[in-house]
């Protein structure tokens, strides 16, 4: 279960009586979460306006960091193109897994210094995610083009003989060269038409030469052959082909331009694993930036709403849940009954009820600060 709920309740005459509370409300008597303390220093209250106005903007905050973490994480899915598992274990936090890095959360002194104010604090969040997310979309588009080019190329390179590049197949002996009469053409074949093939292809038109097929090349279904006939009866011998189901490639053998693909082709390649290693590490050390950011986003709103709801002196306990999934719809009873005093209008308010002009859709309402934090990011098409 990678699903929390960071909340936070009042100290009661200490905040550790908080806490043994709520453990015994919910781990010892019926173990319904595994609960860790979320430690938040004591950061610079401000004005009760300011911290209405940064109520909102964290909120807004905290969306685009998640949505930033996800892409992160989602493109990071794309560029391994591999398990689950790879994936995950690149995904990190300050080198440990994100579970870990949640649960045993500690404040970014140095990142995120507790003398600036909460606003500052949040500007420097959303500066150094906007600038994580402008760097993803930059790289992002580099790498995709790159591997677009190349997956273009890989597939001119394979596919059935009726449109794949013929360039590695077929040899410069193949050809009559050079000739101002003569000109051999390809012909692809399926192959419950070789008898007939070999039947008729000298009597398509006038001026086939005689014997001049050869097999260069077979695949699940056809055969590619190649004929030798004047220049001018061309269009006709085209034309008798698609008649009787053989279809004429139009392939001028041009050794500049077959060297030129297959050049660009290892150009290519060589550049896609060149960039590869950088670009994942790139990718793990700014998607741990990023969900370090996010995690601190959440510790600042649950600091704002605990001052906003509990009051001054700034006392309450912060509290990180672990829901047991069998028992979530319990855990949200025993927390109501347990901090149901808190607010009373609370009680009136479900979260799944539809009040018009109440706009609960984006977050549900409890007696206690609530927010839930996901640390499953990646969206699987399975």
């Amino acid at each position: 279960m990678t699903e929390f709920w960071l909340i936070s309740a009042p100290g009661e005459k200490t905040c550790q009586q908080t806490w043994d509370k709520m453990m015994m409300a919910t781990t010892r008597t019926n173990n319904l979460s595994t609960n860790n303390k979320f430690n938040i220093p004591d950061l610079k209250v401000g004005t009760l306006d300011v911290l209405v106005g940064l109520s909102d903007e964290l909120a807004k905050l905290d969306t685009f960091v998640e949505s930033v973490v996800k892409k992160v994480a989602q493109y990071m899915a794309d560029v391994l193109e591999d398990s689950r598992d790879k994936v995950q274990e690149n995904l990190l936090a300050n080198g440990v897994d994100l579970v870990t890095y949640v649960t045993r959360f500690q404040w970014d002194m140095a990142k995120y210094p507790i003398k600036q104010s909460l606003k500052n604090i949040s500007e420097i969040v959303s500066k150094q995610v906007t600038q994580i997310d402008n760097d993803l979309k930059a790289r992002a588009s580099a790498y995709n083009n790159l591997k677009g080019n190349l997956q273009n190329l890989e597939r001119k390179n394979a596919g059935s003989l009726l449109t794949r590049s013929l360039a590695d197949i077929v040899k410069k002996e193949d050809f009559v060269l050079d000739s101002e009469y003569l000109i051999t053409m390809l012909v692809v074949v399926p192959k419950t038409n070789y008898a007939d093939w070999q039947k008729t292809y000298e009597t398509l038109s006038e001026m086939v030469v005689p014997r001049s097929t050869n097999l260069l090349f077979e695949d699940h279904d056809s055969g590619l052959f190649s004929v030798t006939l004047f220049r001018k009866a061309i269009d006709d011998f085209k034309h008798k082909a698609r008649e009787n189901k053989f279809t004429v490639r139009d392939f001028q053998y041009n050794e500049e331009e077959m060297k030129a693909d297959k050049e660009e082709m290892t150009r290519l390649s060589t550049d896609k694993k060149k960039q590869f290693g950088p670009l994942v590490r790139w990718l793990k050390v700014n998607f741990s930036e990023a969900f370090i950011a996010w995690i601190h986003i959440k510790a600042l709103r649950v600091f704002v709403e605990s001052v906003l709801r509990y009051g001054l002196p700034v006392n309450f306990q912060a509290m990180l849940l672990q829901p047991n999934k069998k028992n979530m719809k319990k855990l949200r009873e025993v927390l109501y009954d347990l901090y149901k005093h808190l607010d009373s209008s609370a009680a009136i308010i479900d979260a799944s009820m539809d009040i018009p002009g109440l706009n609960l859709s984006q977050q549900e309402y409890y007696p206690y600060v609530y927010y839930k934090i996901d640390c499953n990011l990646l969206d699987f098409k399975v």
